[in-house]
């Protein structure tokens, strides 16, 4: 090494690292500095809060265009099919006198019970486990059809045969195809309480990282203003409010989607939830009244079934304030424009169980036709009177109660993910401008060292 009156030479050190810190020992080297920095925070702020907003936007749009609907039609399932089982009980009790309407509404259950599997088999796909629910469904529904055909011709030719075949086929659908539409609807309302979540979830880091951006951008000026004297920095203050601008609409639309959401849930998701659970134990409760009549009291199961049932259903006294049951939470849970409906419901569901143990009463008697004319009846003129035609009233109001909460669900959430794109392409934008306003800003006070 050279060496000059006995000192080394000092070699300069080379490298990025190196070159930063010598531009940073000048006013311009660390005028052009924070002026990256302050571009960069600007930048990745909006993107990331972009990247939020749409990723949330997504998962209202999975709410209102799928998990929604797919919960419903989980629940629908569910329902037509009780729904189908009980018909066809009561049509077996009525055998040649079947009206024709109840063999229309049990052949309409099983259609938009098939059609509703098929539908949902097109659109969970990703889900093996899903997909198999619904082929196990697709392939019992035809099984159990066939079963309630046997069941009906044996009983037109008055073969006792036929009451065998119809609790067979019930059996079929208590243990086997009912259990499976509950497992398909509860795995539909997990996926809908994921989606929701991830619609709700507060962006934590885009609001972090706007926070970051403005301190960082109220540090800068106070530095310029303590070496300068000059209090305004028109390119500085244009991104201050660019990024103050763009948390705010963040705020406002994060705010916004997540009342949306949160109404949507607690006026239509959450009540329909219980509603459809109270009716399908409106209709198990049908079916347990009906199969006992089919077994003709031999068997005690289908009372107990509907002890049961009505114990799950509704217990207590409201006002008490100790009401529990599925159709005491759908009553405590409906939205206003639903609450009459279902307390009818409720008073139908009363009068029905009044029905329900007259009928009894008759039975206990030794009186099984007119207990069992007390439960249902092709006669026009008593068919008012009877236990069926108070149910008939409490599932119609149920099912217009059920069209109401959806209405609520539907008004709640629609638009929600539009409202999440368009801030979030307005918060890109601004992040856009304040990194420019930024650089002009920063770029006129190094035009004074030239």
């Amino acid at each position: 090494m050279p060496r000059s009156g006995g000192t080394e030479a000092v070699v300069p050190r080379r490298g990025p690292v190196a070159r930063l810190g010598r531009a940073t020992r000048t006013a311009p080297g660390r005028l052009r500095l924070a002026g990256v920095l302050l571009a960069a925070l600007a930048l990745a702020f909006g993107a990331l809060t972009a990247v939020q907003l749409n990723s949330r936007a997504a998962a209202a749009q999975r709410v209102f265009g799928s998990s929604q609907p797919l919960s419903q039609a989980a629940a629908d399932i569910n329902r037509s099919l009780a729904d189908a089982d009980a018909t066809a009980a009561s049509g077996f009790l009525l055998a040649g006198a079947e009206p024709r309407a109840v063999r229309q509404r049990y052949e309409q259950d099983l259609a938009t019970a098939s059609r509703l599997i098929s539908e949902a088999a097109t659109r969970t796909s990703a889900s093996p486990d899903l997909g198999e629910l619904l082929s196990a469904l697709n392939q019992k529904v035809p099984v159990y059809a066939g079963l309630v055909e046997s069941a009906r011709a044996n009983n037109r030719q008055g073969y006792p045969l036929g009451g065998a075949y119809q609790r067979y086929a019930s059996e079929q659908m208590r243990t086997e195809l009912l259990p499976a539409a509950a497992r398909l609807s509860a795995a539909q309302n997990e996926v809908l309480a994921r989606d929701l979540a991830d619609a709700r979830a507060t962006p934590w880091a885009g609001y972090a990282l706007g926070l970051v951006a403005l301190l960082a951008l109220a540090w800068v000026q106070l530095a310029l203003f303590r070496r300068t004297n000059r209090v305004f920095n028109i390119g500085l203050l244009a991104a201050t409010a660019s990024v103050l601008a763009a948390v705010l609409w963040l705020t406002v639309s994060a705010t916004a989607a997540d009342s949306a959401l949160g109404r949507g849930e607690r006026e239509g998701a959450a009540p329909l939830r219980a509603l459809n659970a109270a009716r399908v134990d409106v209709l198990t409760a049908r079916l347990a009244e009906n199969l006992h009549y089919v077994s003709r009291g031999s068997s005690a199961t289908y009372a107990k079934l509907w002890s049961a049932t009505t114990d799950h259903l509704y217990t207590g006294d409201p006002q008490r304030g100790d009401a529990t049951g599925t159709l005491a939470l759908a009553q405590s849970l409906a939205p206003p424009e639903a609450r009459s409906t279902v307390d009818q419901a409720l008073s139908d569901y009363r009068q029905w169980s009044d029905r329900h143990a007259a009928a009894t009463a008759l039975e206990n008697q030794g009186d099984y036709q007119a207990a069992l004319d007390a439960t249902v009846t092709a006669k026009e003129a008593d068919a008012p009177k009877t236990a069926d035609a108070a149910f008939g009233s409490a599932d119609q109001q149920l099912a217009r109660a059920a069209v109401v909460e959806e209405g609520r669900f539907r008004d709640a959430t629609l638009g929600v993910d539009g409202d999440l794109r368009t801030a979030a392409a307005g918060v890109a934008a601004l992040g856009l401008v304040a990194a420019a306003a930024a650089l002009v800003g920063l770029g006129r006070r190094l035009a004074e060292y030239r």
